[in-house]
């Protein structure tokens, strides 16, 4: 059964809205999200009929689209998934559309070609590799990095939303420091990834500029009033993070000269894959070190970056960097000595 782009928008609100457990989701509730997406995404202002809304909910109960939908009605009133992890995203492609997804990806193939497409070959090779380990239970030929450990990525989706809607949020957080959860009235502006850990950069309601919420770390979500919402005036976020390796920042911080010296045996690794957009090669040495030159913010990912390379590295300026990461090696350095010397002070086995 073919599907139209209208109906699409319909299934994946309707799929977003019971998604969303901590919300009970009547079918009024569902008929206004429905009628804001269609407005949203193609300018439809007649809304939506209760007879659509619930012929699209008793489509995807069924197996026509081969959603199979858990769909429930709870109290006689409120609509939700019965198995709190099921989404019409996670069903199985079925043959007509794994073939379509194929011609699709061939055509992404060929536009791909032009260099202003090049940032389409890491989604290009996502599809390509899907499409491929779903044909036949073949196996995957492509390894991504991904940690299924990794807590708060169910967030992503409706901060995504909240975002494009400008939804201000409740959200329940506690940070490493904290020893307990506290609620911070939220609007967000930005979801941002660093070495497959995901961030929300917004402003919170008690505190000056912006503030950064590792979503692992977020327990729950509510949407608010969006009277509460406070708009984001500064500038945009290419350039806000333009000088900053990671995602630890704020408003206040500026990019320093960091200059570093990197032994012969990693030179041709930080060349080929430079530390940050900003990097320039300033000497090449006689023995096949380089001395190189970003201009970042100086924080915690710049410090784990350069502890990384161990003794392969060398900070030159400036000072107060240098400073840290000496400070750091030599405390990482004593955590060995401590260990030899509980080793020296055991007792002899008789």
């Amino acid at each position: 059964m073919a599907l139209n782009k209208l109906a699409l928008i319909r299934y994946k609100t309707i799929d977003h809205c019971l998604r969303l457990r901590h919300r009970k989701w009547t079918l009024e509730d569902l008929m206004e999200k429905v009628s804001d997406a269609l407005y949203e995404f193609e300018g439809i202002k007649n809304g939506i009929s209760k007879r659509t809304i619930q012929s699209d909910l008793q489509l995807m109960r069924s197996n026509k689209l081969g959603y199979n939908a858990p769909i429930v009605v709870l109290h006689r009133k409120f609509y939700t998934y019965e198995d709190p992890s099921y989404s019409i995203s996670n069903s199985p492609i079925s043959i007509g559309d794994m073939q379509k997804m194929k011609e699709a990806v061939e055509v992404l193939k060929h536009i791909n070609g032009f260099s202003s497409f090049d940032e389409m070959s890491d989604i290009v090779a996502r599809l390509e590799n899907s499409i491929h380990s779903k044909k036949d239970n073949s196996p995957s030929i492509i390894q991504l990095e991904n940690n299924k450990l990794l807590k708060g990525l169910s967030f992503i989706s409706p901060l995504h939303q909240a975002i494009r809607e400008k939804t201000p949020l409740l959200i329940s957080y506690q940070s490493f420091k904290a020893t307990q959860k506290q609620d911070l009235v939220f609007s967000p502006y930005l979801l941002k990834e660093y070495r497959n850990r995901w961030f929300i950069i917004g402003h919170h309601k008690k505190s000056e500029g912006l503030i950064t919420l590792a979503l692992d770390r977020i327990d729950t979500i509510e949407e608010m009033g969006k009277n509460s919402y406070k708009e984001y005036t500064g500038i945009d976020f290419e350039r806000y993070f333009s000088d900053t390796i990671g995602v630890t920042k704020t408003q206040k911080d500026r990019g320093h000269r960091v200059i570093l010296l990197i032994n012969a045996r990693n030179a041709p690794y930080v060349e080929t894959k430079p530390l940050h957009s900003s990097q320039q090669i300033l000497d090449k040495k006689e023995d096949g070190s380089i001395l190189i030159r970003i201009d970042v913010v100086l924080n915690f990912e710049l410090e784990r970056e350069i502890l990384g390379f161990g003794e392969s590295i060398k900070v030159l300026s400036p000072r107060n960097l240098q400073t840290r990461i000496i400070r750091r090696l030599e405390a990482a350095k004593q955590l060995y000595a401590d260990n030899s010397e509980n080793k020296g002070s055991s007792p002899a086995k008789s």
